[in-house]
């Protein structure tokens, strides 16, 4: 194995490693509430399901993909 197969091995290896650490240390850094809690708060402000579409983005992707928005079609 070359140097700079080597090198990309590495760098591509080190890119998952922390992007997998930057989604663990979002979900532990994401407030629990319990099944009551969310009940209550849908109840004074309304779920999020009842807004309109062009009120809400969806960043799922955004953070699954490493900060880039994927170029999907709808």
């Amino acid at each position: 194995m070359e140097i700079q197969e080597l090198k990309a091995l590495i760098k591509e290896t080190m890119r998952e490693v922390i992007q997998e650490e930057r989604l663990r240390l979002c979900q532990i850094l994401m407030p629990y509430i319990s099944d009551e809690e969310q009940s209550e708060l849908e109840a004074e402000f309304g779920s999020p399901s009842e807004g309109t579409d062009n009120e809400v983005v969806d960043m799922t992707d955004w953070v699954k993909y490493g900060n880039q928005i994927s170029q999907k079609s709808n």
